[in-house]
Order: C-alpha cells, then sequence, then structure tokens
C-alpha cells in the first residue's frame, strides 16, 4: 500500500513539475560575449542560445532570455550582496543563467548549478612576438621559409639562362666544333654565386644578351642582400626587447608586459585564493598595477596593442587566437573547470537540465555545437613589418625585375642566332630554317657535346 502511495506521489509530483515549466516562461539571464551570445540586430545568436533551444526542445519549456544587467557573471562583495547573473538568480530576477559560468564551490552553495556542458581551464594569451624563442638558426629569420624557396628558384632559373645564352647566342660560342665552351652549366652557377658575394667570377659575358642578364641579376642581388641585412638589424634590434614567455611561471617573473584578467570573475578569484607562491605573486602584481579589466573584449584589445597578456578560460582564448594570428595561447593550462548553468537552490530545473546536458553530450550535440561556433578562419593578422620575415609578395617588383631581364636576354640570344643562320642561309643560298636547326643542334646537340670533350681532352694534354 505505502509502495503505491510512494509511486502515486512521485507521478503528482512530476506532473505537477512539468506543468509549472510549461505554465511559466523560464527568465534566463546571459552575458555577452563571443561566441556564446553576440548581437544579431535585436535577436542574440551563439554557444548558449544554441544550447538553450536544445534544452527548451528537450524539456518542453518557454523562456526570454535576457543580458545581465551589470555585465557581470557574478561575484560576492564585503557586504555579502552577490552581482552579475549569479545575483540575479539569487535574488529571483531570473530563473537560468546560461553563460560561460565557471562551476565554483562558493557559488555552489549560494545557487544550484547542473552537470558542465563544457570543460575549460585557465591560460592567458599574448603576442606571438613576446611568446616566441630565439631561433637557433637566426641568421635565416629576415626571410621566410618561402621567400627563401624563391631566391633558390630565382638561382636555378638565372644559372640555366646564363648557360643557355653561352650556348645560343654566337658572340659566346660561334664555332662550336673548334671553340671552347667558357658558359658550361657549373661555370655559370658559379658565375652567379660570385655576384652574391659582390666578387664577380671571370670570365664575364661578352654577348649582350649575356651582359643584360648579368646586370639584373647583379641589380637582384645588391637589392637581396639590403632588403636581408635591413631586416635583420630590425630583428635583433626587436630582439633585445624581446622576452620568451610560455607559462605562468615565466609571466610572474618578467616585468617587461602587464598582465590581468576580468574583474570580479572566478578567473581573478583563483589566483587571489591559491597558495600557490607563483599564483600569489600574478594577483598580488594584478592588484598593485589595477590592471584589470572589464571584460574579454578589453583585454583581447590591450592584448593586441601589446605589451600586455590577458588571463582568462582557456576555451575562450582559443576562439580569440583562431581570429587574430598575431596573437597565441600558452600551452600551459591550470586550474580546470568547467561551464555549468546556475538556478535557483531547490529549483526542480537542475535535475532535469543534468540529464538533458549528458544526453545532448551522449548525441554529439554539444560537440556539434562546439565545432559551429569555434570554427573560425584567421582574421586580423595585421603584422609588423618592422620585426617580421620578408614574404615574396614583399619583393614581388625585385623577382618580376629578374623574371623579365632572364626573358629579355634570352630573347636577344635567339635572335643573334636568328641573324647569324641568316646571314649564313644567304651566303650559301639556303633555307634560313635549315641553317637555324643545324646551329641548335651543334649548340646542344652531340656536336656541341664532341666540341666540349675534344677541348677537355687537350687541355688534359
Amino acid at each position: 500500500m505505502k509502495g503505491w502511495m510512494a509511486l502515486v506521489f512521485c507521478v503528482v509530483a512530476l506532473a505537477a513539475c512539468v506543468i509549472t515549466t510549461d505554465a511559466k516562461e523560464l527568465s534566463i539571464t546571459t552575458i555577452k560575449e563571443d561566441p556564446y551570445a553576440m548581437s544579431r540586430g535585436s535577436e542574440l545568436e551563439g554557444y548558449c542560445v544554441d544550447l538553450i533551444s536544445q534544452l527548451s526542445k528537450k524539456l518542453g519549456f518557454k523562456y526570454k532570455l535576457q543580458l545581465v544587467k551589470d555585465n557581470r557573471y557574478g561575484a560576492m562583495d564585503s557586504s555579502g550582496n552577490w552581482n552579475g547573473m549569479i545575483g540575479e538568480v539569487i535574488r529571483g530576477e531570473a530563473d537560468l543563467a546560461v553563460a560561460p559560468l565557471t562551476l565554483t564551490a562558493v557559488r555552489e552553495q549560494f545557487v544550484d548549478m547542473t552537470t558542465p556542458f563544457m570543460q575549460t581551464g585557465i591560460g592567458f594569451i599574448l603576442r606571438k612576438d613576446l611568446a616566441s624563442e630565439e631561433s637557433t638558426f637566426g641568421l635565416l629569420s629576415p626571410f621566410s621559409t618561402d621567400m627563401w624557396v624563391g631566391i633558390l628558384i630565382a638561382f636555378l632559373l638565372t644559372g640555366l639562362c646564363i648557360f643557355l645564352v653561352g650556348r645560343i647566342s654566337p658572340t659566346e660560342w660561334a664555332e662550336p666544333d673548334t671553340e671552347k665552351q667558357s658558359f658550361t652549366l657549373l661555370h655559370s652557377f658559379w658565375y652567379i654565386t660570385g655576384a652574391l658575394t659582390l666578387q664577380g667570377a671571370g670570365p664575364h659575358p661578352k654577348a649582350l644578351s649575356g651582359r643584360l642578364i648579368s646586370a639584373i641579376w647583379w641589380l637582384f642581388a645588391i637589392l637581396l642582400l639590403a632588403c636581408y641585412f635591413g631586416n635583420l638589424n630590425s630583428l635583433l634590434h626587436s630582439n633585445n626587447k624581446r622576452v620568451s614567455i610560455k607559462s605562468f611561471e615565466d609571466l610572474a617573473n618578467q616585468d617587461v608586459i602587464d598582465y590581468g584578467t576580468v574583474e570580479a570573475g572566478s578567473t581573478m578569484m583563483f589566483f587571489k585564493n591559491s597558495n600557490n607562491p607563483v599564483y600569489r605573486r600574478i594577483y598580488q602584481h594584478m592588484e598593485r598595477k589595477k590592471s584589470f579589466v572589464s571584460s574579454t573584449e578589453e583585454g583581447v584589445r590591450r592584448t593586441q596593442e601589446g605589451n600586455f597578456a590577458f588571463i582568462g578560460e582557456a576555451v575562450s582564448l582559443d576562439l580569440v587566437v583562431a581570429r587574430y594570428c598575431k596573437l597565441t595561447r600558452s600551452q600551459e593550462v591550470v586550474a580546470m573547470r568547467a561551464y555549468s548553468i546556475a538556478a535557483q537552490q531547490g529549483s526542480p530545473l537542475v535535475k532535469n537540465l543534468t540529464i538533458a546536458i549528458l544526453q545532448l553530450s551522449e548525441s554529439g550535440e554539444l560537440t556539434y555545437l562546439r565545432d559551429k561556433w569555434w570554427a573560425s578562419s584567421c582574421v586580423g593578422a595585421d603584422r609588423p613589418h618592422t620585426s617580421e620575415a620578408l614574404q615574396p609578395h614583399d619583393l614581388r617588383g625585385l623577382f618580376l625585375l629578374l623574371g623579365m631581364g632572364l626573358g629579355v636576354g634570352l630573347l636577344l640570344a635567339l635572335l643573334e642566332l636568328l641573324s647569324r643562320a641568316r646571314n649564313q642561309a644567304k651566303d650559301g643560298k639556303k633555307s634560313c630554317c635549315s641553317v637555324l636547326t643545324s646551329e641548335l643542334n651543334r649548340r646542344f646537340g652531340s656536336g656541341g657535346e664532341k666540341a666540349e670533350q675534344d677541348s677537355s681532352d687537350k687541355s688534359k694534354a
């Protein structure tokens, strides 16, 4: 009998809960933070907005979403009063707080919180030039990898063009059957290498086409060296002001850049209440310098301006780094924590919300929402040209000049050979095309190779 009465009581209680949930429109407070809740015209969108929508579909409740009035998450002041979203829930101004709200022991004493819908920790972001280490190959740093590849390609093409001009031009090699070819492939590369060292290596080209390519390559080499040493000097001066910061201990042991976190947030409370000497020093520094910020947006803005590191939730900082390429997040993440939904103590909603969140997690819906709102390209990647490696597009005019010079040089060499072929055809009363073909075969066929071999044998003898 008692069992039946208990069952009836549970059914009645559950029905009352559902009726209450359906009848009452829930008031939900949140905070504007990218990508959890963002303005889209007169409405809000984001991870938490989609999460609320999914939960309402599962539990069948209606809701009204509003932004927290003081733009704070929630902390208790000296008089014991709570502000922010936690304060609104405690005072009954909101039924739920759905936001990147960290689950803490202090908050759990005054509100009920559901099972976490997202795991995170505490990290910090700063500019890449402050976080990077000095490279072992510092002499290569003035140019990017793409730039070095471009220079190598330019070197190979120029050496090949010098070689081709030396073979094609009659001024360089008039009689392939008897003369020795000066510009072999090996000597061509040696010649342009000498130009890179501003020394030169003889013999020098005699034909107009060869001299044109040589002059263009010398101009290319001089301007390239000027850019290299100019950027190297800039990098060396910037490295003198650089400090490598990769951990919270590195952050606490330096005084070059300032750092801070959101005022009155759970991250600030973690450093304030920590017994770890490093974390205590970090809080004391922030308290002494009054380096707290009012919001994550302000922290990101100050970090972009330089000489500032913003400390915050790692999952939020990951999105910032994905959108701003010149920023980086620390590899070290401390104080692993989680985001939960807050409700008034004793609220019947907490149990149902916890079950619904677990169902969304098991079905992969939470992972889908994370991928949806964290999938962002790198934007705003303005880089300081004075302290970063030069890219190929920075010197595209110089590469274009070299390419045009090589093309004109080869064209002149072909015109010289064509002029010689026409004169020979006129004297021998032959076809110009047959004479030109014969000349090309003598220079690039077996005839040219035999001439070089005979010259090599004579030199050995």
